[in-house]
């Protein structure tokens, strides 16, 4: 079981949740330190056991059809061991969400309680049964950069950030790049999804128009990077080789869909990339705006 609920969490994308609060909160400041260590290892774990492996339990059927499934792009829930795997990604978060909105209620910060529900209730509604906003065209992308941004969302809040018009760019920049990267990834989905019954925008606008859409809201969250506070405007760049990856499958077809699994694996690992080149760039931005 602790193998399953290990591979079910995702691993190899702890970080993309847990890095955006932590960079949020470190910046900003003003938080106890084992506030901040308790948060991060909310979102690089619980966090994604709950998304993820809640989505294995709903996504069976499909996941049964799907070739890249039952590694580090998703498991394949055993029916045996899909009880627990459920259990687990609803309970592991609960002391955290309960020490969490403690500290959000008893220092008067309702806003981060309630931006911390947004959140916990994005990770259920995107599979659940009876939610399934995955199955709601254009829903799936907005909910899913919600996976996302609103850890960043909510450590700002939690910490009394204060909302400039630069740090909106960069939360709408992150939002538009976390939309187009959830219809790229459903693009190599789109015949087993398909098969399995399920919706998402690939199936309905199909593979080619949302390659072409992804590219233009990576382009558009790269733009917005330019109103951001020097060095922040760097940051555009890091948009292109996200859009140079989408790009490269702007001809596939619904029935060749499939092999833009390539471009999702580059996606997975220039995450990484990316982020060492962001933690950078907020390093030079606290230096010049903070220190």
């Amino acid at each position: 079981m602790l193998r399953t609920l290990f591979w079910a969490s995702r691993p190899l994308s702890w970080v993309n949740t847990a890095y955006p609060f932590a960079a949020a909160v470190l910046l900003t400041g003003g938080l106890p330190w084992w506030l901040v260590a308790l948060g991060t290892v909310f979102f690089l774990v619980p966090y994604n056991l709950a998304m993820y492996g809640i989505n294995d339990v709903f996504d069976y059927e499909s996941d049964l059809r799907n070739p890249r499934k039952g590694g580090v792009e998703g498991a394949v829930v055993d029916r045996s061991a899909q009880r627990g795997v459920l259990r687990a990604a609803c309970l592991l978060p609960v002391p955290f969400v309960a020490v969490l909105a403690g500290y959000g209620i008893a220092t008067g910060n309702v806003l981060s309680v309630l931006v911390l529900a947004v959140s916990l209730f994005a990770v259920v509604a995107y599979s659940w049964a009876g939610l399934r906003f995955k199955e709601r065209p254009f829903v799936d992308a907005m909910t899913s950069a919600t996976h996302f941004v609103s850890p960043a969302v909510y450590g700002l809040v939690l910490a009394r950030a204060e909302f400039t018009a630069g740090l909106w760019a960069v939360l709408v920049g992150f939002f538009l790049w976390g939309m187009a990267s959830q219809m790229f990834g459903a693009v190599q989905d789109v015949v087993p999804d398909r098969e399995g019954g399920l919706a998402s925008v690939a199936t309905v606008l199909g593979a080619r128009p949302t390659v072409w859409l992804a590219a233009g809201l990576y382009a558009l969250s790269g733009a917005l990077m330019l109103l951001t506070q020097w060095p922040g405007q760097l940051a555009a760049l890091l948009a292109v080789p996200y859009l140079v990856d989408a790009w490269r499958f702007r001809g596939v077809t619904d029935e060749d869909s499939a092999r833009a699994n390539a471009g999702w694996k580059t996606f997975l690992w220039l995450n990484y990339a990316t982020g060492f080149l962001v933690t950078m760039l907020l390093i030079w931005w606290a230096r010049v705006h903070v220190l």
